[in-house]
């Protein structure tokens, strides 16, 4: 068995024609989705990036406990699991700068190899100690500079002036190395590939080529980086960030038409499984709301795409699976196609009964950002539980690497902390508790701080499918809510979780 996960960054399914994207042209999602299954109802864990990936790798969700961070001491990773239960080799491939930070350096070394390629967004690749700041200002929109020390818009502006052409893009040398590596090994069995591009995260930074597809223009100060949460601008200014995200969207499509188009040169359908998806959504508007992070998590951020082939189960190739399925799932779906044993710790269950045609494992699942809602889905409603006053609330990070996206834990954070027992999942191994405040690293970044949206909301999906005008029902939210609190204690929650969102830990269904 050989397998290919490939991951997108901030792919609005919305886009993808598979999924009734219009705006511009994906064929090569459309081939894709006929040679795989694709998952309707495919929903994230944890949020925003790293927790995401986090999710990912352990099959269990972390932002009930865990805000933006490394892989811990105690998690078990699938491609760990594959080189000691199986002697699969696991190869990554990335232009993803977040793996080489602070909050997410202990991810790529759970891989047997890996490539990194240099220059997306605020990668502190290139040491410009004097830029031109006039000739920048005219290049870029006012927005997207800063002279302010390691801040990710200085080093962007820095970082492209060093890309010079298609083949040095971030992306491009990505999905070479990747192939690169399939077609090295096409005779070799038992690895996996990872092929990860940070694309379309923003900036929506694509070639020439593509901008003319999605109607960019081609003149002006570059527009491709838009503000999180409500936007003043301009309609037309804001038409530009949709075209320069369309832009990178038709970039990402002819990258997956080379990984497709190896498949079918080498028939590698018969016997190489093929995964492709991304992390989270992104607003372009809707809601009046751009980005992530800051806002209630809605349908177009938290419903992503999914497409899987499985060699062994080709009668679900060009098929739609409805049922509910989530972003942890995946490592237990990898774990099972090569026949490698599911860690205790792995909450998740594997896809590929899916694929054979069963019912979904899932019933609802929860997701969130952490210190933000608790959010559910039945397929049929989604359910956003929030504190009573997000800003004030009792809420602890449980870790043993106690580092935030760009630094480590502050000494204020650090001087509160105290022992607290070991978990259910955390291999006996205590964990330091710290309580989060308003002078927390992470508070006004990626943790309630940031919050802009935080009343208690339930939508009927087939109803209201936009989420514009939630329901009222009591009897309807208290089964929801009792669910929850199921799926929260499935997770070993802290006792703090439930009294923050005033649940009741016994809460049963009813």
């Amino acid at each position: 068995m050989k397998t290919v996960l490939v991951l997108f960054d901030s792919l609005n399914r919305r886009a993808l024609s598979p999924y009734g994207g219009k705006t511009v042209p994906t064929p090569n999602f459309d081939r894709l989705a006929q040679r795989s299954a694709r998952f309707e109802n495919h929903v994230v864990g944890s949020m925003p990036c790293m927790p995401a990936r986090r999710d990912l790798l352990t099959g269990r969700m972390s932002f009930l406990h865990r805000s933006w961070g490394p892989v811990e001491p105690y998690d078990v990773t699938f491609p760990e699991v594959l080189s000691r239960e199986k002697g699969v080799y696991s190869h990554f491939v990335t232009d993803h700068f977040h793996y080489w930070e602070d909050g997410g350096a202990t991810y790529h070394n759970r891989y047997d190899s890996y490539e990194f390629f240099r220059g997306q967004e605020g990668d502190r690749w290139k040491g410009v100690v004097a830029p031109d700041w006039e000739d920048i200002g005219k290049r870029f929109d006012a927005a997207q500079v800063s002279q302010k020390p390691r801040s990710y818009p200085r080093h962007n502006v820095v970082n492209r002036d060093f890309i010079e052409d298609e083949a040095s893009h971030p992306s491009f040398q990505t999905f070479a190395a990747g192939l690169g590596f399939m077609e090295a090994n096409r005779a070799a069995d038992n690895w996996f590939l990872q092929i990860e591009t940070f694309a379309p995260h923003e900036p929506f930074y694509a070639p020439k080529r593509f901008r003319d597809i999605a109607g960019a223009r081609d003149d002006g100060p570059a527009l491709d980086w838009p503000e999180y949460g409500h936007s003043e601008r301009p309609l037309e200014e804001k038409d530009e960030l949709r075209a320069s995200y369309h832009a990178s969207l038709a970039m990402c499509d002819e990258l997956l038409g080379q990984v497709l188009d190896a498949f079918d040169r080498d028939n590698l359908w018969e016997d190489t499984a093929l995964i492709v998806t991304t992390d989270h959504g992104f607003l372009l508007g809707e809601h009046d709301l751009w980005a992530k992070n800051r806002m209630n998590l809605y349908q177009e951020i938290a419903q992503i795409p999914l497409f899987i082939h499985d060699p062994a189960n080709p009668a679900a190739d060009g098929t739609r699976m409805h049922g509910l399925s989530q972003t942890p799932d995946l490592a237990a779906t990898i774990l099972d196609l090569f026949d490698a044993p599911r860690p205790s710790q792995m909450a998740s269950p594997s896809l590929r009964p899916m694929l054979a045609g069963e019912g979904s494992p899932h019933d609802a699942v929860i997701f969130g950002y952490f210190g933000g809602a608790v959010n559910l889905t039945d397929g049929r409603h989604t359910y956003h539980r929030y504190p009573s006053d997000v800003r004030e609330q009792e809420i602890y990070q449980y870790t043993l690497m106690p580092t935030h996206i760009f630094d480590f834990f502050h000494q204020e954070e650090l001087a509160q902390a105290r022992l607290a027992p070991p978990m259910p999942f955390s291999r006996e191994m205590p964990l330091l508790q710290v309580p989060v405040s308003g002078k927390s690293a992470m508070y006004n970044t990626y943790g309630p701080g940031c919050i802009i949206e935080s009343d208690t909301r339930l939508y009927d999906l087939e109803a209201d499918p936009g989420q514009e005008t939630p329901v009222r029902d009591a009897e309807l939210e208290a089964r929801l809510a009792g669910r929850m609190a199921e799926l929260m204690r499935g997770l070993n929650a802290p006792e703090e979780a439930f009294a923050r969102l005033d649940l009741v830990p016994e809460a049963a269904v009813t």
